[in-house]
């Protein structure tokens, strides 16, 4: 890109503050009238909702922001990339939306998209979708280079499915052809691909493996969401539950994710999650106790009530006889108070907790709704810990940015 181009793209910015998600909505709603078949890639849900419109300009904004200097966003790419060889993007999907992306600009601006501002928008877009290819192209090729790997979509059979709360369901996932399953970093997630009949699409979610590795099968534990069926709360999640019976076949996606264990540190370990936001840290825990670590580990889970509390019954287990498992347990809503299981009323709250409970030199790994990340970042911040040692996972699209 020239430097008159990038100037071009800079100057762009406020229009992008102020209309970014009006120009990916319009950029959604074009590309799915003109190819109604990535309906099937992308999640239908977050389209309801508006996370995939936001998130996408959140993204071009910060682009644009940084266009002098985009190796700055590599750490983001990287994330975004794993996203993408998750749901099995390929070159020839760049194609298809840097043409509705430049068409979009044109539509939405109007008689502002003067042709050179066009043509840098085309430059610069055409420079991000060649590191983005690049990037998953190395990722795919880890993949397959793995003992049991595989890129795109495996069918796998639904061999036990365990019910672990009133709310979550766990799914054990084994290969249907019967091969190895490759080895995945505790933290990482599966995409799940399955036919929604009301929309008469497929649609893939997201989840994480909640067991560790074992090269046998994957778990994954599913939250069941409240909401009618066309909502985006419980699409897929419903069907899950509802309708995916043991001896189903599900495809399946390599594992991928950004979010692990650093298991080169001999540093205490913090896990702090909120609701189904446990379940890559349920993998990173199994994994410790499995090989005989021993780092001080710190449990710190809130969810609505015991009736919803999922894993309740593997944590206790595993603070039994594995001493440095300490676990601190948070209830929105409390029917009595066991002083042999005691647990905090009310939402997390760190302040509440010992101060031993929260070592400054420990590595901390957070999961759950969005407040409950920006929430329990804050406070290990006034309480001393540094940012890096703060790892911290958002499902669905990426609208935080807190590192």
């Amino acid at each position: 890109m020239t430097t008159e181009q990038k100037q071009l793209i800079k100057a762009t910015v406020p229009v992008l503050r102020e209309s970014g998600v009006a120009l990916t909505s319009h950029f959604y709603r074009r590309m799915f009238s003109f190819n109604p078949e990535l309906k099937n890639v992308f999640n239908q849900g977050n389209q309801q909702n508006g996370r995939q419109q936001t998130a996408l300009a959140m993204a071009v904004l910060a682009y644009a922001e940084h266009i002098d200097n985009p190796a700055v966003l590599l750490p983001v790419l990287e994330h975004i990339g794993h996203k993408h060889t998750s749901l099995d993007i390929r070159p020839e999907h760049y194609a298809i939306v840097g043409r509705h992306l430049m068409a979009s600009i044109a539509e939405v601006l109007g008689e502002s998209a003067t042709p050179e501002l066009l043509e840098a928008w085309r430059n610069a877009y055409q420079a991000l979708a060649d590191l983005m290819i690049g990037t998953e192209a190395q990722l795919y090729a880890s993949q397959v280079n793995k003992t049991g790997g595989w890129t795109g979509w495996r069918p796998f059979v639904v061999k036990t499915k365990v019910i672990e709360s009133e709310e979550v369901t766990s799914f054990h996932l084994y290969p249907a052809d019967g091969g190895p399953v490759a080895d995945h970093l505790p933290g990482q997630y599966l995409s799940v691909r399955v036919l929604v009949p009301q929309l008469n699409l497929l649609q893939p979610r997201q989840y994480s493996i909640s067991n560790a590795p074992n090269q046998l099968y994957y778990r994954i534990s599913v939250k069941r969401e409240s909401g009618r069926e066309l909502t985006p709360d419980g699409m897929v999640s419903n069907q899950l539950h509802t309708f995916i019976r043991e001896g189903d076949r599900l495809d399946v996606s390599a594992p991928a994710g950004d979010f692990s264990l650093k298991t080169d540190a001999a540093k205490p370990v913090v896990f702090l999650s909120g609701g189904i936001g446990q379940t890559p840290l349920l993998s990173m825990l199994e994994s410790l106790v499995a090989n005989g670590s021993s780092r001080p580990i710190h449990w710190i889970h809130g969810c609505r009530n015991q009736a919803v509390h999922a894993f309740k019954g593997v944590v206790d287990y595993y603070a039994s006889y594995h001493r440095p498992l300490e676990k601190h347990i948070f209830y929105d809503e409390v029917e009595t108070l066991n002083e042999t299981d005691p647990v905090y009323e009310g939402f997390v709250d760190l302040n509440r907790l010992p101060s031993d409970s929260l070592p400054t030199e420990a590595e901390y790994y957070l999961c759950g709704p969005p407040v409950f990340i920006t929430r329990q970042y804050a406070d290990l911040l006034a309480l001393g810990v540094r940012k890096e040692a703060i790892h911290y996972e958002e499902f669905g699209p990426q609208l935080l940015s807190l590192n």
